[in-house]
Order: structure tokens, then sequence, then C-alpha cells
């Protein structure tokens, strides 16, 4: 897979990619700001970007702007944006826009190469990745009544586990139940969001959206 790196410490950068060449990857481009990934996706598309959130010359929102941009104009692309700290507002701009290929992920996983590299791997198979902190943030913040109302603790937890990516297997896992009792909680979950049925739609990216904008 080919990975073009953006972010505006070099160190952060070559370290990046000393670890994930380690674990098979490519390393196409590596740049310090926003206008210079855009220029170098233009210029010869990688496979995936990762992208740090904030980005100069005013170190805001330029990475998640540059990761829309290339989400717009190159939808093969899969975009995996970093962030110091958790920012729910900038996840939800990124998250709720259609189609997978995307992840959001807190700075501090780069230490986990295996983790890394897996969130690499799934959002390049068109999944989308969710840092488990932005999962926690979003659980705990009191919203206004939702469908999601409808659901039981049980089913929360396992729609939580859902929007982190896992599959089922590992929700039952997690949770200490049988595959065949999770496969139950995620149809209950399916009925009570009124979820799209057809073919044509991913149920399971639906309810994590359905999640996120709780």
């Amino acid at each position: 897979m080919r990975v073009i790196l953006a972010d505006d410490a070099a160190v952060i950068r070559q370290g990046l990619a000393r670890l994930l060449a380690d674990e098979g990857f490519e390393i196409a481009a590596q740049v310090g700001d926003a206008d210079a990934l855009v220029q170098a996706v233009d210029r010869d598309p990688p496979d995936a970007v990762i992208v740090d959130i904030r980005m100069p010359p005013t170190f805001t929102s330029e990475g998640l702007e540059a990761a829309q941009t290339i989400r717009s104009t190159h939808p093969p692309v899969a975009v995996l944006v970093l962030s110091q700290h958790i920012d729910v507002a900038y996840a939800m701009k990124l998250l709720q826009e259609p189609g997978g290929r995307v992840g959001y992920l807190l700075k501090d996983r780069i230490a986990d190469i295996d983790a890394l590299a897996s969130a690499l791997r799934r959002i390049h198979a068109d999944e989308t990745v969710v840092d488990p902190g932005l999962v926690t943030e979003l659980l705990e913040t009191p919203r206004a009544p939702e469908p999601l109302a409808e659901l039981t603790s049980r089913e929360r937890e396992v729609l939580a586990l859902i929007a982190e990516g896992r599959t089922d297997r590992g929700i039952a896992e997690a949770l200490w139940i049988t595959p065949k009792t999770v496969e139950a909680h995620v149809r209950s979950i399916f009925a009570k969001l009124d979820l799209p049925s057809a073919s044509t739609e991913n149920r399971r990216v639906h309810a994590v959206l359905a999640f996120l904008r709780r």
C-alpha cells in the first residue's frame, strides 16, 4: 500500500515512515503542510494519506480541510486523520461525509504500530475507523432524545463497539457473549434505528453514523 505522510514535525514524519516501511507500506511522499499534501495527491494519488488535523500556517483545521478536499477530488484515496486531542466537532465534520475509507485517531495511537497499520488497512478496505476515545466522549456527552434512546444498555454497548470498527466476533470477545447473541443485538439495533435495508447500503456504516450524530 502506498502512503503519503503529512505532519509539520519532520521527526514524526520520519519516524512514522520507518515504522510503516517495516510493516510493508511504501511511503510515496512526506510533506510538512496541507497545501503540499493536496498537491502531492494531485500529482500521484496514493492508496492512503495520514494527515495531522492541525497544520501550518494557523495550526487550526488545515489538515481537516485537506482531508475533505482529498475525499472530494480523489475518492479512492483513504484518509486517516490524526489529532493531538479529541475534537468532536472536527471529527464529526469528517466522519459524517458519505462513504467509508476514512479514519480519526488520536496521535497517541501511532506509538502502537500494529493498531496504526490495522487502521490503514481497514480504511483502505472501505471501512470507517473511529478512535475509542472519541466513542467514549460521545457516549458521555448529554444529548437530546434520539432514536438511540430506544436501545437497551447492552445494545448501546454493541453499537459503541461497532463504531470502533469491531467485527461481530470482536464484539463477542469484548463482551463475553456468543456471536449469535451479537447477531441478535445487531439485528435489533438495525430495526430500532430503521436503517436502510437495500443491498447497496452498508447498514453497519449507517449505524455508526447514527451513533456519531446522537
